[in-house]
C-alpha cells in the first residue's frame, strides 16, 4: 500500500528550512499541494523551488505566525491558490534559551507568540474553514520532548511545547464531531540546535559526511535525521489516519513512540480531608516515593562517540 494526498492541500508554517522544509517536501512529495510559511522571503521560496523542481506544487507565504492576520493570510492562501484545505502542519517555532533568572520578559513572549500562540490562530482559522466546508481536515502540531519532560534554560520552550499538547487533547475532544483530526509530533533530529551541542557531534559529523549515525543515536535516542520524522507526518496527514486523534507521538532516527497522558500514580483517602500534619504523618514517606522523574536521561555514550575535550 502506499499512502497517497494526491488532491490534499496543506500549509506548513516554518518550513523555508530545517524540520519544517523537510515536512513540507515529504508532503508534497506524497502529492500534495503545499503553502510555504517562513519569515525569510528568500528561505521560502527556496523550498518551493525544491518542491517545483521535483515535479510537486507550492506557493509561499511569507509572514510571522502568531497573529489572526498570518492565519488567515495562510488558509485564504492554500483556498485561492489551490482550491482548498486539507492539511495543516504547524511547526513554526524560535528559541531564546537563558535559565529562569535571566530569562526577559520579552524572551518568554517572543517565545510563546510564535510557539503557542501561533498554533492556536492557525489551528483556529484551519478549524472554522475544515468545518464550514465540511472536510475531515488533519491538524499536526509539533511539541518537543522538552515540553513533555522539561529541559534546562528553556522555561519559555518548555511552557509552549507542554501547552500545545495540552491545547491538543482539548481540540480532539471539540473537533470530533466534525471528522477532524489532531495531533502532536515530538521530533528528535538533527536541526540548527542540536548541531551546537557536543553530545550530538559524532552524529551531525555521520549526517555531514553522508554515513549512517551509530545505533546508539539512532535506536537508544531515537535521533535522526529530518526525513526520519516526514513519514509520521505524511502518515497522520493521510485517510489512513483517520482513527488517530489527540495523541502525542514521538519519532526520531529508527524510533516511534506514543507518548501516555498524564495520570495520577497513586491515590490517598482520609475522611474529612487531608490537614498539613496529616498529610506529614501519614504520607510523608509515601509521597516522596512515589515523586515522578524531571528532565531527560540518556544511556551511557559508547566511549568511541564521546566528544572530544
Amino acid at each position: 500500500m502506499s499512502i497517497s494526498l494526491a488532491s490534499k492541500v496543506a500549509i506548513v508554517t516554518g518550513s523555508g528550512s530545517g524540520l519544517g522544509a523537510a515536512y513540507a517536501k515529504a508532503l508534497a512529495a506524497a502529492g500534495a499541494a503545499v503553502v510555504i510559511n517562513d519569515v525569510s522571503a528568500d528561505a521560502a521560496q527556496s523550498t518551493v523551488e525544491e518542491i517545483l523542481a521535483a515535479g510537486g506544487k507550492a506557493t509561499a507565504v511569507v509572514a510571522p505566525v502568531g497573529t489572526s492576520d498570518a492565519a488567515k493570510q495562510l488558509v485564504d492562501a492554500a483556498v485561492s491558490e489551490f482550491g482548498g484545505l486539507d492539511i495543516v502542519v504547524t511547526n513554526a517555532g524560535i528559541l531564546r534559551d537563558k535559565s529562569l533568572l535571566k530569562m526577559t520578559d520579552d524572551d518568554f513572549d517572543a517565545v510563546i507568540a510564535v510557539h503557542l500562540r501561533g498554533t492556536f490562530t492557525v489551528v483556529r482559522e484551519a478549524f472554522a474553514y475544515f468545518k464550514e466546508n465540511g472536510k475531515p481536515g488533519r491538524i499536526i502540531t509539533i511539541g518537543s520532548p522538552t515540553g513533555q519532560r522539561g529541559n534546562f534554560g528553556q522555561t519559555n520552550y518548555a511552557a509552549a511545547k507542554a501547552g500545545i499538547v495540552g491545547m491538543v487533547r482539548t481540540w480532539a475532544m471539540e473537533m470530533k464531531r466534525a471528522g477532524v483530526t489532531v495531533n502532536a509530533v515530538i521530533p528528535v533530529a538533527a536541526t540548527a540546535m542540536t548541531r551546537t551541542m557536543p553530545f550530538f557531534a559524532s552524529a551531525i559529523e555521520a549526517m555531514d559526511a553522508g554515513r549512517p549515525m551509530h545505533d546508539y543515536f539512532r535506536k537508544e535516542l531515537g535521533f535522526g535525521l529530518p526525513d526520519d520524522v516526514s513519514g509520521l507526518i505524511v502518515y497522520l496527514s493521510s485517510d489512513e489516519a483517520a482513527g488517530i486523534s489527540g495523541q502525542a507521538i514521538g519519532v526520531g532516527g529508527d524510533r516511534l513512540q506514543v507518548w501516555s497522558h498524564p495520570e495520577p500514580v497513586a491515590s490517598y483517602f482520609h475522611d474529612g480531608g487531608w490537614s498539613a500534619d496529616e498529610i506529614d504523618a501519614e504520607l510523608g514517606g509515601t509521597l516522596v516515593e512515589n515523586l515522578q522523574s524531571i528532565g531527560e536521561t540518556f544511556p551511557p555514550m559508547p566511549d568511541e562517540l564521546a566528544p572530544k575535550a
